[in-house]
């Protein structure tokens, strides 16, 4: 049994009602201490002021967004980097909000703003989302909808420029999406799985009509995370396969559309009981970690397309922690930052770095004793940092300081170095998406930001993102030469000022350019 938490809205009370089963659907919990704060419908997480003490100790690695959060009771989810480098974030009802850095590149300080909300009758949470490569921002499925249990198949596509929400149709035959997994192929192509089954699609963004793909899948795509390796080829370690324990793993290839065998993960990363995995990093190691809901981790070496087994996160008291559901990001120095819980979906959440050979604990976010590691989203920044969002009004930013190494740096090939105030211009170069989606999660939400992002900075120290649109390709850890165009901001300043490439808060080596 799961325990859920409702309420219904009676003279501005708030009233808890009960509890209900975890669904053979493999339902995932609404988030710790969720309530429904109205009768239109929207919910929201019950929550205590975090202490000094809980406070002060998370000031070590985290910072809280200065500026007041504009969520209210419905809490800020599933945040996404656009590539004119503000974030936007859903507050889980129909809303989204955008953080814009401040005129320094600080998002800590930065400010925020309402954009466009949700197509009618469309609430989501936890579904799938990506950045394409013209610059819109796709959401797909839902495992709830306005708080209630629906495994929906609606979505929508959100173009930034004209701050609208336009509604997708689901694949032709797909009663649900759900808590789906998908990414983005090297070619630009928006892939997506159905929740309950193990039918997948790709998407036209033309004209928002979808292709049927992926044969041979071994099991249903559900509670699956799925991972862009450097081959173009789509990782995932099943999660329902037909035999017990889940060792199975399988890499879906674009050329052919069709699943096969990536081997045994060697250990079992499956909790058995809530059908729930961990997050999935691709490391610029070029080894892909994958975490687990049973504490176990396992490494898949994409070079020999081999696995073997990772460090088990350690115990908290009697209690093993583990992932179930929760997401990881690639850190600049190569690390990657997860959370985990002791036992399935338990509150008292705790961090940890992976180095590559070791798990190192750090600091908790304010809200870490509250929070269960399946609560949290994560995002990474293009400054290095990481964005940190649990469901409440408290969004966090995480900094280890931690540097990348000039190997995996963007290198610009070609770019004009003249350039004027609201026009247009392309840049070429390698490495462009960095070697790594950086952001995951699973099924839950995906976060990648394997996309360039061009930043210019004037010599007074102003900070300007330029919006990228149209890359040629999203692969990671490519050499091949690539191209995305770029609108110079019509409120910048002039003068000479100094152009990177970012991707995954690793930038480039500066061009000089002029803005005039």
């Amino acid at each position: 049994m799961i325990k859920l938490l409702r309420v219904t809205a009676s003279a501005g009370i708030l009233t808890l009602l009960g509890t209900a089963a975890a669904s053979a659907a493999h339902r995932h919990p609404l988030p710790t201490n969720y309530v429904r704060l109205d009768a239109v419908g929207h919910y929201g997480r019950l929550m205590r002021p975090p202490t000094f003490a809980e406070r002060n100790a998370a000031k070590v690695v985290w910072t809280q967004v200065t500026a007041k959060a504009p969520f209210g009771g419905n809490g800020a989810g599933t945040a996404v980097l656009m590539t004119d480098g503000t974030v936007l974030i859903h507050d889980n009802s129909q809303n989204w909000y955008k953080l814009t850095p401040d005129i320094t590149g600080s998002y800590i300080n930065g400010t925020w703003s309402q954009v466009a909300s949700l197509p009618s009758g469309y609430a989501p949470l936890y579904y799938a989302d990506a950045v394409l490569p013209d610059g819109r921002l796709i959401i797909e499925g839902g495992e709830y909808n306005f708080g209630q249990d629906a495994w929906t198949n609606l979505g929508a596509i959100y173009d930034p420029v004209a701050n609208t929400w336009t509604s997708v149709t689901a694949p032709s035959g797909w009663s649900n999406v759900g808590d789906a997994p998908s990414a983005v192929l090297p070619d630009g192509t928006f892939m997506l799985g159905n929740c309950c089954s193990s039918q997948s699609a790709l998407l036209n963004p033309a004209n928002l009509s979808w292709t049927a793909t992926g044969t041979n899948k071994e099991d249903s795509n559900n509670e699956e995370g799925w991972s862009l390796l450097p081959s173009g080829g789509v990782l995932t370690v099943d999660v329902e396969p037909p035999v017990s324990p889940s060792l199975n793993s399988e890499i879906y290839n674009p050329a052919t559309g069709a699943w096969a065998s990536a081997g045994s993960t060697v250990v079992n990363l499956v909790n058995e009981g809530s059908y729930e995995i961990g997050p999935q990093v691709l490391m610029p190691s070029g080894v892909l970690w994958a975490t687990g809901a049973t504490g176990a981790t396992s490494l898949y070496n994409t070079v020999t397309g081999t696995w073997s087994q990772g460090p088990t996160f350690p115990k908290s008291g009697f209690a093993q922690l583990d992932i179930a559901d929760g997401p990881g990001s690639l850190l600049p120095n190569g690390d990657v930052l997860v959370v985990t819980s002791p036992g399935v979906y338990q509150s008292n959440s705790q961090f940890f770095e992976f180095t590559g050979t070791k798990l190192k604990p750090v600091a908790g976010t304010p809200n870490a004793r509250q929070d269960s590691s399946y609560d949290y989203r994560m995002l990474p920044l293009p400054n290095g940092q990481v964005l940190v969002t649990d469901g409440s009004d408290d969004v966090e930013i995480y900094t280890n300081g931690g540097k990348g190494k000039a190997a995996w740096e963007p290198k610009i090939t070609s770019v004009a170095t003249s350039l004027t105030p609201g026009s247009t211009y392309s840049l070429s170069g390698t490495y462009l998406n960095g070697f790594s989606q950086a952001g995951a999660y699973g099924d839950d939400a995906q976060a990648a930001t394997n996309y360039p992002l061009v930043r210019i900075t004037l010599d007074n120290g102003n900070v300007y993102y330029a919006r990228t649109h149209d890359s040629t390709s999203m692969a990671v850890a490519s050499s091949e030469v690539t191209s995305t165009s770029f609108d110079v901001p019509a409120t910048i300043g002039t003068g000479a000022a100094k152009l990177e490439v970012v991707a995954n808060g690793i930038a480039s080596k500066p061009i000089k350019v002029t803005i005039q």
